[in-house]
């Protein structure tokens, strides 16, 4: 999970060097498992209130919330889904949108993927996710900013992990997602049930019982479904 529907901003945090990032999540993350994905680990905050403090004070004007830091419900998911049917994505060109940590995007290259673009706003995702592809032994291009309005030419296949929290970025990511659609390009979402879930043209695809913390949920697993955004 993570925000993308807030303007694009530079490559470069206009505060921290790349350098400053990759030693934050060094420094305030512990590599492990993924709870539903042990075959993967990646950088997580150990508690969240030390990790938001001290994110907030680094990135005073741009979003504190680390997400990136955190594997949750629907990454999980879609990424179990990867490696258990890694048909899914091999040989394909893979685009990861809002990416966080980068678990949907390892998944995708560790199941085959010709190439995965993990796409983010947050300039710390960069630095998460070099760090985590670097611990799973896989190659990730990042990209700073949103894919959404492109036409993501050459990607044959786009994950998303967890977007349906918020209004805005709901409706622009299923609008963004049924024009690909209609043109050959699958999308697979992760959903949780969030509030702005699809209650329709869609298809469940997958289903998984998902652990997750309270500290970032309302209970410690969540039933999460797979599904299939559809023209």
């Amino acid at each position: 999970m993570t925000k993308v529907d807030a303007p694009s901003p530079v490559w470069a945090s206009p505060q921290r060097s790349f350098a400053h990032r990759v030693e934050f999540v060094r420094t305030h993350t512990a590599l492990a498992p993924v709870p539903l994905v042990p075959e993967i680990s990646v950088h997580q905050a150990t508690e969240l209130t030390p990790l938001w403090h001290a994110t907030a004070a680094d990135l005073s004007g741009w979003d504190e919330s680390p997400f990136w830091a955190f594997p949750w419900a629907g990454g999980q998911a879609l990424a179990r889904l990867l490696l258990d049917s890694p048909s899914t994505v091999r040989g394909l060109s893979v685009l990861d949108f809002g990416t966080g940590g980068g678990v949907v995007a390892i998944a995708a290259a560790r199941a085959g993927a010709t190439r995965t673009f993990a796409w983010d706003l947050d300039p710390y995702c960069d630095a998460a996710v070099r760090l985590n592809a670097e611990a799973n032994g896989v190659a990730l291009d990042f990209r700073c900013g949103s894919p959404l309005g492109e036409d993501a030419s050459g990607v044959d296949l786009v994950l998303a992990g967890d977007v349906f929290y918020e209004r805005r970025l709901a409706r622009d990511f299923l609008a963004w997602s049924r024009r690909l659609a209609a043109r050959g390009c699958r999308v697979l979402a992760g959903d949780p049930g969030r509030i702005y879930s699809p209650a329709e043209g869609v298809a469940e695809i997958a289903r998984y019982e998902v652990p997750t913390t309270t500290e970032i949920e309302d209970r410690s697993r969540m039933r999460t479904r797979v599904l299939e955004i559809l023209p």
